[in-house]
């Protein structure tokens, strides 16, 4: 419990309540589909809006309310199928990959309609930047196991998208499942006793082809991503 010792002992942190709740109304309600501003241009406003304490337990908000919907979204999913066909799907959390390789044309991706209105390439994004750029300030505000527990479970819904839930790889969403290896990474080095990585990650990272990167805005193949290559750099080093 070495980020509670931080929280209560030396070097006091103050935090505002009330202004965490002001700052994710303001992110939740001026990003997102209907913000007529490219994806890229709202996860650096919303990034330089969560630049202190107070923002960071935003963020980390972010990514665990994400992951919890999105989880919530599966289950729900699960059931309807169960309901119409009879036929069970088990929504395991630390890794979601046989459940999409089961039934990934009987799912839709829960990350891209989330109920509580996040987007995954503008607030999500911006979210999971801001707790990698100050991983070393997690443990003095919040407790990072979780934080990073969902970090990983976000990574392994978005790549189970790409494989498995027909979700076009352009480069928002490349540049989500970068900025979530990169945080990831900060965050376990960041911590007095980390935890294991999960089994889909472990999977994706003995995986070693290249996926094209298409424009948001059309058909065009802009770059290539060699997933397991990027996450054995990153994670192992």
């Amino acid at each position: 419990m070495g980020w509670l010792r931080r929280l209560l002992g030396g070097g006091r942190v103050e935090l505002d309540p009330a202004r965490q709740q002001a700052l994710l109304r303001d992110a939740r309600q001026s990003y997102g589909a209907h913000a007529q501003l490219r994806f890229p241009d709202q996860v650096d406003a919303i990034t330089a809006l969560l630049s202190d304490d107070d923002g960071l337990v935003v963020a980390a908000g972010i990514v665990c309310e994400a992951a919890e919907e999105a989880h919530a979204g599966l289950q729900a999913q699960a059931q309807e199928v169960f309901r119409r066909t009879g036929r069970r799907l088990l929504v395991h959390r630390r890794n979601y990959r046989p459940l999409w390789k089961e039934a990934g044309p009987a799912l839709r991706w829960p990350l891209g309609a989330l109920p509580g209105g996040l987007h995954p390439y503008a607030q999500l994004t911006a979210a999971v930047a801001v707790v990698g750029a100050r991983a070393d300030r997690l443990e003095r505000v919040t407790d990072p196991q979780p934080v990073v527990t969902r970090l990983f479970e976000v990574l392994d819904l978005t790549t189970a998208g790409w494989e498995f839930g027909r979700v076009r790889v352009d480069t928002d969403s490349a540049r989500l499942v970068e900025r979530l290896t990169d945080t990831g990474a900060r965050v376990l080095a960041a911590m007095d006793d980390p935890p294991r990585l999960p089994p889909a990650v472990r999977e994706m990272m003995r995986r070693n082809h290249r996926i094209a990167v298409y424009d948001p805005a059309g058909p065009r193949v802009v770059g290539e991503l060699n997933l397991g290559a990027r996450l054995r750099e990153t994670l192992l080093a």
